[in-house]
């Protein structure tokens, strides 16, 4: 294991820009990161290679979550799946980001260690390098251990059309999983109510299902359900196209703990976070052509969820016993910081 100084814990000093800085830098982020070009001493970098048949597009993010490493990842890989993820979700293959690391004083470098870790491993399996970063010490009592902040960049191919724009009465909704793993596993790892469990975030990369969707026709829209969950992506929707969304709550995919965790505590999984999951809409029809290309690729609990209805913009949910409620916009965030 690496070690920095001859204390186990993150001090103020670790954040001074003098020797402790440094060698933070050096042995923990640095050797993690795997990129071997990354230079920790410049202000500046050249990015190795803005050419090619595309447009490049750039998205920014932050992240915290409580606790800092739950079933399935951590904060590192879910600030990195995060990031790749919006790209992806707009077309574009996820190529270079920037990180920013905000360490609470008092934090176990044993733990920052296993958490840059993740980075590292979500960026070599994601296919990014990360080229540029910073870090900051913050007093104890200021931070929830570790807060990171991350920028990307991706380039999408010309002539690849995506948006809320495109989206007309008739398309349908198709989910790539069953939604609220993440939520769910992020509250059991708390061990609150007395609730736990073996149930696994589904933090990834969703990169090959959005490259998968992109091959086939008709496809209007990717969004990932991360905060707010898919009822959160089809206000998003209903808001903008002026539009109904229909949802079919046979039709959602919920695993069973998910469901259980959610019928003890009053939740409603749509609400509910998701970090390898992807939200789409099709037109009517290559609906099935885009969900048999998903299932084909081991996603077999993909599945079409609903469909846009001309109307007054809104979300009903069409219930398994026929009848008919309002999903309403999301106000409290039910589980305080899940991404």
């Amino acid at each position: 294991m690496a070690t920095t100084s001859d204390s186990s814990f993150i001090t103020m000093a670790h954040g001074n820009g003098g020797r402790l800085m440094r060698e933070l830098i050096e042995h923990v982020f640095a050797p993690a990161l795997g990129n071997p070009d990354l230079d920790t001493n410049a202000d500046a970098v050249r990015l190795p290679d803005l050419s090619g048949d595309g447009e490049w597009l750039i998205t920014t993010d932050g992240f915290t979550v409580d606790p800092l490493e739950f079933p399935g990842g951590n904060i590192g890989s879910l600030a990195i799946h995060g990031t790749v993820n919006d790209l992806a979700v707009s077309g574009a293959t996820p190529c270079y980001v920037t990180l920013n690391a905000f360490i609470e004083e008092g934090l176990a470098l044993s733990i920052l260690e296993r958490l840059v870790r993740g980075i590292g491993e979500a960026s070599r399996e994601s296919g990014v390098r990360i080229v540029a970063g910073d870090t900051k010490v913050v007093g104890r009592g200021q931070g929830g251990g570790l807060y990171l902040a991350t920028t990307g960049v991706g380039l999408r191919p010309h002539g690849l059309q995506l948006g809320l724009d495109r989206i007309r009465a008739g398309d349908r909704i198709l989910v790539s999983g069953p939604v609220g793993d993440h939520g769910t596993a992020v509250l059991l790892a708390r061990e609150q109510f007395g609730l736990s469990g073996d149930l696994q975030s589904d933090a990834t990369s969703v990169l090959p299902i959005a490259q998968a969707l992109i091959k086939g026709p008709g496809l209007r829209f990717m969004r990932d359900p991360t905060r707010g969950g898919i009822a959160t992506v089809a206000h998003e929707i209903a808001r903008t196209t002026g539009h109904t969304v229909r949802l079919q709550a046979a039709r959602i995919p919920v695993r069973p703990p998910v469901r259980a965790v959610c019928d003890m505590l009053g939740y409603d999984p749509c609400y509910l976070a998701c970090e390898g999951r992807i939200a789409a809409v099709v037109s009517p029809e290559s609906a099935t052509a885009a969900l048999a290309s998903l299932r084909s690729l081991g996603h077999r609990h993909a599945a079409i969820i609903g469909e846009i209805a001309a109307g007054r913009p809104g979300v009903v949910l069409e219930t398994a016993l026929g009848g008919e409620r309002i999903l309403e916009e999301l106000e409290d965030d039910p589980l305080p910081r899940i991404c």
